[in-house]
C-alpha cells in the first residue's frame, strides 16, 4: 500500500492540482475516488479529513492535509529530491515562485473558477449559463492576462525560465477554459498562448487526464 493517499474527484480542479504535482514528482500514491454526486464529501468519514467537505483530502503516513495548494507545496518541498524541481531551489527564485503562486490564487483563480463554473460545469449538469456573470468575469480575467502577457514576455514561465508550482497551479482551470469561448482570452495574447500550449502538453497533465478517463 502506498503511504500517500489522495481522496477526491478527478473532475474537480483542486483534485487535479494535487495529482499533477504527484505526477511531476514521480511519486507512488493511491487514489481513492469520492462520489460527490452521492454527497460522500459532506459525510463522515470524509469530513474527518476535510471538515469543510471539499475535495481533495490527502494523507502521507500519519500526516493529513486538505486545501490543494497547501498539499502541492508540501509535496514539492517534502520530496524536493524527486522528479521535477517545482520550488526554485535557490533563495532568489523561491520568493518569486511564491509571489506568482499568490497571484494565481488571488488574482487569476477567482475569475477563472467563476468562468469554469459558468461555461464548463453548468452545461455538464444541465444548468443555464449566466451570460452577465460570464461577461463580468471575462473582463476581470482579461486584465489579469494582460499582466501575464507582460510577465511572460520576460520569462518562459511565470516565475522564471523553469516550470514551477506557479505554473502548475493554473493548469486545472486553464484546461477547462480552453474548451470554452474564453479560449479567446488566452489565444489573443501570444506569450500567454505559448505558455498555455507548453504547460498543458506536460506528461504529468496527460496522466491527470488519463486518470479522469478511468473514473
Amino acid at each position: 500500500m502506498a503511504a500517500i493517499k489522495v481522496y477526491g474527484s478527478t473532475f474537480t480542479t483542486a483534485t487535479r492540482r494535487v495529482l499533477a504535482t504527484l505526477y511531476e514528482k514521480e511519486l507512488e500514491f493511491e487514489f481513492i475516488p469520492v462520489d460527490m454526486r452521492a454527497g460522500e464529501h459532506k459525510k463522515e468519514p470524509f469530513l474527518s479529513m476535510n471538515p469543510f467537505g471539499l475535495v481533495p483530502a490527502f494523507e502521507d503516513g500519519d500526516l493529513k492535509l486538505f486545501e490543494s495548494r497547501a498539499i502541492s507545496k508540501y509535496i514539492a518541498y517534502k520530496y524536493a529530491d524527486k522528479g521535477t524541481q517545482l520550488t526554485g531551489g535557490d533563495c532568489k527564485k523561491t520568493p518569486v515562485i511564491s509571489l506568482w503562486m499568490e497571484v494565481e490564487a488571488h488574482q487569476f483563480d477567482p475569475a477563472a473558477s467563476n468562468l469554469t463554473w459558468e461555461l464548463a460545469i453548468k452545461p455538464l449538469i444541465g444548468m443555464e449559463t449566466d451570460s452577465a456573470a460570464v461577461e463580468e468575469n471575462e473582463a476581470r480575467l482579461a486584465k489579469v492576462l494582460d499582466v501575464y502577457e507582460s510577465r511572460l514576455a520576460q520569462s518562459k514561465y511565470m516565475a522564471s525560465d523553469c516550470f514551477s508550482l506557479a505554473d502548475l497551479h493554473h493548469l486545472p482551470t486553464i484546461h477547462y477554459l480552453i474548451g470554452t469561448q474564453s479560449k479567446k482570452l488566452f489565444d489573443s495574447r501570444p506569450h500567454v498562448s505559448a505558455w498555455v500550449a507548453d504547460i498543458t502538453a506536460r506528461p504529468s497533465w496527460s496522466k491527470v487526464l488519463a486518470t479522469q478517463n478511468k473514473q
